[in-house]
């Protein structure tokens, strides 16, 4: 990904807390001559035992699953290289927000992309690898998103689906963070953009706001 100096990742820890606050991922491969390539969206995580995200992800693995019948799956190659990309709060900024003529409209947005190895596990979809990962999985989400919900009463269930889970543990090899935050503004401008999206009725505005008010 190409990202020019004014919206690289303003402070350590960024992308990581970018890539554990946004688990929707694009999954982005190669794939073969007659199909091209392939991207899947699928839900992402940290592997719980695994050492911690580091700042710059460099070794981070991470845990994701798809289902079986998708082509995708298909194409993967334990060992070969993949893209995951992670996006963060976004916006629209107004030209009316700067206040000054000539001005253009731009989109406010920040996203990861991280580049890695691929290992697909449990190749046939019923070993307790990839029930790990979906477990793992609902703890993560429970967690962080829903209602502590207690799986034990479905693991019999989880255990009748997996021959259709596909579960991949992907290893990082290099990250790249794009945080485009009016950062080429000047700072009256850029409070006016951060004032505007913070009064937003849209979640999406005011989280892009939020991280607005972090840069250093």
């Amino acid at each position: 990904m190409f990202v020019p100096p004014p919206y690289r990742e303003p402070a350590g820890s960024w992308m990581a807390d970018l890539v554990r606050d946004n688990p929707l991922a694009l999954l982005v491969g190669n794939g073969n001559a007659d199909d091209g390539p392939f991207a899947t969206h699928l839900p992402v995580i940290p592997d719980p035992d695994a050492p911690a995200l580091g700042a710059d992800l460099s070794g981070a693995v991470l845990l994701g699953h798809m289902n079986r019948s998708n082509p995708h799956w298909s194409a993967l190659r334990t060992g070969g290289t993949a893209v995951l990309t992670f996006t963060g709060p976004h916006a629209y900024v107004s030209p009316t927000v700067y206040g000054v003529t000539p001005a253009a409209p731009t989109w406010n947005f920040t996203s990861v992309h991280v580049r890695g190895t691929i290992e697909r596990l449990d190749e046939t979809g019923s070993s307790e690898e990839s029930l790990d990962v979906v477990t793992s999985t609902v703890r993560a989400f429970e967690a962080d998103f829903g209602t502590s919900w207690d799986m034990t009463a479905s693991i019999g269930y989880f255990r009748k689906i997996l021959p259709s889970v596909g579960a991949f543990r992907f290893t990082v090899t290099g990250a790249d963070g794009m945080f485009k935050l009016s950062q080429e503004q000047r700072p009256d401008i850029r409070g006016r953009v951060q004032k505007t999206f913070s009064d937003h009725p849209c979640s999406r505005h005011r989280a892009t706001a939020s991280l607005m008010s972090r840069l250093p």
